[in-house]
């Protein structure tokens, strides 16, 4: 019985930390803005060596405007540029090392966030290389505690920002901190603040399409024109990646599901074990009880009966195997997010099928057991010691 209670923890324990994982990455994704399009530069090579996707600077800020024109892609509701960057930002004498992103004033709508205090950024902002900067709300908190950060200055690098918003909280994530960042216009981010050889080249660019339904529109659009600015005849040269949110839904939960059953393997070994320990106890059962059975048989019991008895012992030995690890498995679930700062979900249904399948594996494993006591003569029964 012990093997099935850990082999039913384990299993209520993996299915959580399963479903746990998934729904963080769902949230985390989802957090990124809805009907989203994120498109990144190709790679590089240089001496032979192949740099990773997004190490080229294929994609620039006229490439974002292009998809933002409607007559040529009208399935895209709204486009937004990003370069990004960790820097040091300093108020008076407290300092914080954050993410610092140039965009522009469509960022705010594509990555689906509100502002809490004060404005976003707008577009004489963004023409006029202004030095303000939005928030996010942890940063605000580290740099001016619960004092109100509207109109203060902080300094990035060495040029003083004036602030002119903070973002609603998004919550965090194990991915990343969305609360966590600083948003300067692009114009200001790409021509005082991080400079370098290419100041027209993005990172990233958002792409929002008008609906659910016309992702897969905007998705073609977006590529077609892209492959049109950049003169790439052959899609698969394209110096570009775009990837959409239902793309990187499908391959986190695919990586969830695999860890998931490789758990689930390694817990119905426990199971096993566990079936292995009921067989025994029940052969042992039978043993002690020979003179039992052989009297009931004596007094009329049928070999179906005796059976029967013993496999109903064995299926609640797998119960009360069963219901104790399931016990045991939503006790580790309330502790163990504080422990490992991972969220576990107990689910209803997995939860009931391993205490069904505790049953199954006990009645299975009783069988032999029961049978060889049904197949007990009554005489050599009486007579055994």
């Amino acid at each position: 019985m012990l093997g099935i209670l850990i082999g039913i923890a384990a299993v209520i324990l993996t299915v959580g930390l399963g479903e746990g994982a998934q729904q963080q990455v769902s949230s985390a994704i989802n957090a990124l803005g809805t009907n989203l399009l994120v498109v990144t530069p190709g790679s590089t090579t240089t001496a032979g060596v192949r740099g990773g996707s997004g190490t080229a600077s294929s994609l620039t800020a006229s490439d974002a405007t292009a998809l933002g024109d409607k007559t040529v892609a009208p399935d895209i509701m709204a486009v937004a540029p990003s370069n990004s960057r960790s820097e040091s930002l300093t108020a008076g004498s407290t300092n914080w090392t954050t993410s610092v992103v140039g965009t522009t004033t469509d960022w705010l709508s594509v990555r689906a966030r509100t502002v809490s205090e004060g404005r976003f950024l707008s577009n004489q902002d963004i023409s006029g290389e202004a030095a303000n900067v939005v928030l996010g709300p942890s940063t605000a908190q580290e740099l001016f505690g619960f004092a109100d950060p509207v109109g203060r200055t902080v300094t990035i690098g060495t040029i003083p920002f004036t602030v002119v918003g903070v973002l609603a909280s998004e919550g965090t994530s194990s991915a990343q901190n969305q609360d966590d960042q600083a948003v300067v216009p692009i114009s200001t981010a790409s021509d005082r603040l991080f400079g370098g050889a290419t100041r027209t080249s993005v990172q990233s660019i958002y792409v929002e399409a008008t609906s659910a339904d016309t992702l897969s529109a905007a998705y073609q659009e977006a590529t077609q024109e892209l492959l049109t600015l950049h003169h790439v005849t052959d899609p698969t040269a394209a110096d570009f990646t775009i990837a959409s949110q239902e793309s990187l839904l499908t391959t986190a939960t695919s990586v969830s599901k695999t860890l998931t059953i490789l758990l689930g393997g390694v817990a119905a070994l426990s199971l096993l074990v566990g079936g292995i320990g009921v067989m025994n106890i029940m052969l042992v059962s039978v043993t002690e009880r020979i003179r039992e059975i052989g009297l009931r048989k004596a007094l009329g019991a049928s070999p179906t009966l005796i059976r029967r008895q013993f496999l109903v012992e064995a299926s609640v030995l797998g119960l009360a195997g069963g219901i104790l690890g399931a016990l045991l498995g939503i006790v580790g679930a309330l502790v163990l997010p504080g422990l490992i700062s991972s969220t576990i979900t107990v689910s209803p249904t997995a939860t009931v099928l391993a205490i069904l399948t505790s049953i199954a594996i006990g009645m299975a494993f009783g069988v032999y057991p029961a049978s060889r006591a049904a197949r007990l003569a009554p005489i050599d029964a009486l007579r055994s010691e």
